[in-house]
C-alpha cells in the first residue's frame, strides 16, 4: 500500500479553498496544488471537469513497479478528492527542454474542449501538446488588458493561441493584430476568435516572425495604444530567421515594440525565465513598472512563474 496522505490532505485543503474561489470568479481553469509537499512535485490544474497533471521530473531512482504503484496512488487521490473521474486526468512528466519544446506533439490526440474564465472562453486540449491552449498565470493581465482595451488599437507578439486579443476584443479594443509564428496556434487563435465573435475585419491574424514583424510595422508606421509581448524564454523554431533568448534579445524586442506604440500606450512585456534580469538601458530610456506582484494569480503558489512590467515612454 502507498502512503499518499501527505499529498492528499493538502490536496484536499487547496481543493475547499479554491473550488469556492474560483466560482467566486467564474474561473473553469484553475491551479490547485503546486509542488506543495516536496515528495509529490506535482502540478495540478482543473479545467472544469477534466485534471491536467503533470510530474516534474526530478532524478528519483525508483524501481518501475513501485512507480507505477505509486502515480496510481496519486492519480486516484486526485479523483477522489476532487471528483473527476480516473480516465479525465491527463498525465504529462515535464522535463527540462530548451528551444521548440512549447510547439511538441505529445504523440497522443486528446480531446478540443471549451473552458470559460472570467466572461470570456477558450479551446483547450490536456492532451495533444505539451501546454494546454491557456497560460493560466497570465490570467489577471489578461484582466487587466481587457479593462484598458476600451477604444484602443491592440497588438499582441509571440500571441500563441490569442487568449490576450480575446481580453483586448471583449474590452472594446476597436482594432488588433495578432502576431505568431506557428500555424497551429494561428489557427487555435482564429478558433478562439470565432467562439468569443470576433470580427475578423477588425481583428487581424498575421503569421509572422516577430523580429521581422516588428521591422515591417515600423517601416509602414504602424501606431498601437496597447501592447503585449510574451516571448517564450528561448526558441530555435527553424522558421525564424535567428533563435530567440529573451535575456539577450530584450532591448531589441522592446525597442521595436516601443517603435509602434502610440505616445500614451502601453506595452505589457513579460516572460517566465527565471534568470531574466531587466535590462538597465530599458530602465533608463523608458517609464518601467514592475507589476509581477499583481500579475501572478492567487491560485499560484509559484510567485516567481513569471515577471511582467509595465512600460511607458518617457514624457
Amino acid at each position: 500500500m502507498v502512503d499518499v496522505s501527505a499529498f492528499a490532505n493538502r490536496l484536499a485543503k487547496n481543493y475547499k479553498h479554491y473550488a469556492k474561489w474560483a466560482r467566486r470568479n467564474e474561473l473553469d481553469a484553475w491551479r490547485v496544488y503546486d509542488r506543495d509537499v516536496p515528495q509529490f512535485p506535482l502540478i495540478i490544474d482543473v479545467y472544469g471537469q477534466r485534471i491536467h497533471l503533470q510530474e516534474y521530473d526530478t532524478g528519483w531512482q525508483i524501481e518501475e513497479s513501485e512507480y507505477v504503484a505509486w502515480i496510481a496512488a496519486v492519480q486516484q487521490a486526485i479523483s477522489d478528492i476532487t471528483g473527476v473521474p480516473l480516465w479525465n486526468i491527463a498525465l504529462k512528466t515535464r522535463r527540462r527542454q530548451k528551444g521548440e519544446s512549447q510547439y511538441e506533439k505529445t504523440g497522443r490526440e486528446g480531446e478540443d474542449f471549451v473552458v470559460a474564465e472570467q466572461g470570456q472562453r477558450f479551446w483547450v486540449n490536456l492532451d495533444a501538446y505539451l501546454d494546454t491552449g491557456l497560460f493560466l498565470d497570465h490570467r489577471n493581465t489578461r484582466k487587466r488588458v481587457r479593462d484598458e482595451a476600451a477604444g484602443k488599437r491592440f497588438l499582441n507578439l509571440f500571441a500563441y493561441t490569442g487568449s490576450f486579443t480575446v481580453y483586448a476584443a471583449n474590452g472594446g479594443a476597436v482594432s488588433s493584430e495578432t502576431v505568431d509564428l506557428s500555424n497551429t496556434y494561428q489557427a487555435w487563435s482564429r478558433r478562439n476568435f470565432e467562439l468569443n465573435g470576433l470580427d475578423p475585419a477588425k481583428h487581424q491574424l498575421i503569421r509572422d516572425d516577430v523580429f521581422q514583424y516588428l521591422e515591417d510595422a515600423a517601416f509602414a508606421g504602424k501606431q498601437f495604444d496597447l501592447i503585449v509581448m510574451d516571448p517564450p524564454s528561448f526558441s530555435n523554431s527553424k522558421k525564424m530567421m535567428d533563435e530567440l533568448d529573451v535575456q539577450r534579445d530584450q532591448v531589441k524586442l522592446v525597442d521595436g515594440a516601443m517603435r509602434l506604440l502610440a505616445p500614451d500606450g502601453v506595452l505589457y512585456f513579460s516572460n517566465n525565465l527565471r534568470s531574466f534580469t531587466l535590462d538597465d538601458r530599458l530602465i533608463a530610456d523608458y517609464a518601467v513598472q514592475d507589476i509581477s506582484a499583481q500579475s501572478v494569480p492567487e491560485d499560484f503558489r509559484n510567485k516567481k512563474i513569471h515577471q511582467c512590467w509595465r512600460i511607458r515612454h518617457r514624457h
